[in-house]
């Protein structure tokens, strides 16, 4: 699965599009030092965090993107940061777990 395809799969909305990146996994959390910590390189990052600090956590981890849930909303700030960062960012009104059940479903997890 790729990012390129995420939308069509599990009906995400692209925030912050970007060049299609390998999806090689599932995180699922809003503790931004836990992500931190555990955010695997190729993750699909499902929270409600929409600010800068998310972006940058998505950054370091090198997660391949964010999905934002709940409805959540990504602001201007971090907006401009994914954009100069590449971090591709989704949207979707499901709860974490039910997203990421979704991706896992279309991943054949």
């Amino acid at each position: 699965m790729t990012t390129a395809e995420l939308a069509a799969a599990c009906g995400f909305v692209p925030v912050v599009p970007g060049e299609a990146r390998g999806i090689d996994g599932i995180f699922a959390g809003d503790l931004l030092s836990w992500a931190m910590s555990r955010a695997r390189e190729g993750d699909a990052w499902f929270t409600v965090m929409g600010n800068v600090n998310a972006v940058a956590v998505a950054s370091l981890a090198d997660c391949a993107c964010i999905v934002l849930c709940h409805g959540a909303a990504l602001d201007d700030t971090a907006r401009s940061r994914a954009v100069e960062n590449g971090v591709q960012v989704f949207a979707t009104d499901l709860p974490e777990f039910e997203a990421s059940l979704a991706l896992a479903k279309a991943m054949g997890l």
